[in-house]
């Protein structure tokens, strides 16, 4: 069963990562390797490592259960949405998110800041188009921020070899931004979830390295950037009418931002999961706007509506999460997960390598996965815990953080290596191969910068 259960992860991840030369969308491979993952751990249950046997008999004293094979499909079920449980709260928070943030943009709401930007130099445009991205990706996430941006750029840059550029930085800026934000990466997002980490420690202890991790590249391209960019032709203002006001835009772009905010201080108020409070302002944004528009005709009602709106959402990336989430959480019943944890502390026996190479691993295999092992691999530990390795899973502690940073940018070395580059690889087309080229370097040595202030920040002294 062991086996045959990494090699169907190990196929899975053949797939998703070749999706785009066997044109195989990659959530149709996740969804196939998570539930064949679950369905041979059951069906090999035979086989089940000891601890996943020892769970299974104190189930059946506890319950009393007579019946061997009907006790077993309960315990496996009862396992099964142990883990839905958690996958839910985290699908749920997506789609309320990615919800708020294409209500925006069917309203335009994103062009109340980038109808400001006139300079036409290269390096000026640069700088603003990568802190415009670290802050956006903070505040709303990284995926959807790469799509408003790339917009941007078509918006700002004619060409393509120079708009490929500035989209590449978009990638490492996005990456950059949402590391050190609980709602900017879903891996930061898994962790605040999780429990792992709370809201003040991941803005607190990570932007300082987020920032470096983004200066250090764009200050090298904004150095060998030369002249001006090219603007696309003006169309015809007639060409396309916009249904919406000014006052429209602005407001629902205020609170679109506002309620994605929000989130984190309705969860540290109610103590509630972060996906209640998502809904509460994707609620408040939905009544907003039917309201707002009640007035208009079906049509352009239609398009303004979260009823409209919701058929944009990219459904395919939350089947792709469930599926890979799925797929990790057969791994840990199966023990792969805390096998892979004591291998790794036995190469490496240090948290930072450990969390370096996680990050490093991340360019190649996606990092909702790898987060999600490291997860199961290791667990919280209790607080005030006298052991000196125990010590550095605590909540909040440095395994957690620098896991949040390192696989929220490392992923930037490779374009398929993160959600924001994959979203970016498809708007624009962008070779594999040009970014290899042109931006891992750059990406590398951004990342590396930050692993370093970290390590200047909380290693030095232990």
């Amino acid at each position: 069963m062991a086996t045959l259960l990494i090699l169907i992860f190990v196929l899975g991840y053949f797939f998703i990562a070749l999706e785009h030369n066997l044109h195989i969308d990659k959530a149709a491979s996740a969804l196939i390797t998570g539930t064949l993952c679950w369905a041979v751990l059951v069906l090999g249950y035979h086989e089940a490592p000891a601890h996943l046997v020892d769970s299974f008999n104190d189930f059946l004293h506890g319950h009393g259960h007579g019946d061997h094979g009907g006790a077993l499909k309960v315990f496996f079920e009862h396992r099964l949405l142990h883990h839905m449980e958690e996958i839910s709260s985290i699908l749920f928070f997506l789609l309320g998110a990615m919800t708020i943030v294409e209500l925006v943009d069917a309203h335009n709401g994103f062009a109340v800041i980038t109808d400001r930007i006139k300079t036409r130099k290269k390096g000026r445009l640069l700088w603003i188009i990568a802190v415009l991205t670290f802050f956006f990706s903070a505040a709303l996430d990284n995926l959807t921020t790469s799509i408003v941006m790339i917009s941007l750029l078509r918006k700002l840059i004619a060409d393509k070899p120079t708009r490929w550029l500035f989209a590449g930085a978009v990638i490492i800026s996005a990456n950059a931004g949402g590391a050190w934000s609980p709602i900017g990466d879903v891996t930061t997002t898994m962790l605040w979830i999780g429990g792992q980490l709370t809201t003040p420690v991941i803005i607190a202890n990570l932007i300082l390295p987020s920032i470096v991790c983004m200066v250090v590249p764009i200050g090298i391209m904004s150095i060998r950037m030369k002249g001006e960019v090219e603007r696309p032709e003006a169309k015809d203002p007639d060409e396309e009418a916009d249904p919406t006001t000014p006052g429209e835009r602005n407001l629902i772009f205020a609170m679109g931002v506002s309620g994605l905010l929000f989130v984190p201080i309705f969860k540290t108020v109610t103590h509630l999961p972060p996906f209640m409070g998502m809904m509460m302002s994707l609620g408040v944004l939905w009544l907003t706007t039917e309201v707002l528009h009640r007035s208009k005709n079906d049509q352009e009602r239609k398009q303004l509506s979260v009823v409209g709106v919701l058929r944009k959402i990219d459904t395919a990336s939350v089947m792709f999460f469930l599926g890979i989430l799925l797929a990790v959480g057969a791994l840990q019943e199966a023990g792969h997960l805390i096998a892979s944890a004591d291998w790794l502390r036995t190469a490496l026996g240090d948290v930072y390598l450990i969390n370096i190479a996680i990050g490093l691993l991340s360019a190649i295999v996606d990092n909702v996965p790898l987060v999600a092992a490291s997860m199961g691999m290791y667990e919280v530990a209790a607080p005030g815990t006298m052991d000196a390795w125990m010590a550095n899973f605590v909540q909040d502690g440095i395994f957690w953080q620098f896991l949040a940073y390192c696989a929220g940018t490392g992923g930037s070395a490779l374009i398929i290596g993160s959600a924001a580059g994959v979203a970016v690889m498809g708007l624009e087309k962008i070779d594999f191969v040009w970014y290899l080229k042109k931006m891992s370097l750059l990406a590398i040595a951004g990342y590396l910068a930050g692993c370093g202030v970290y390590w200047l920040m909380f290693g030095m002294g232990a």
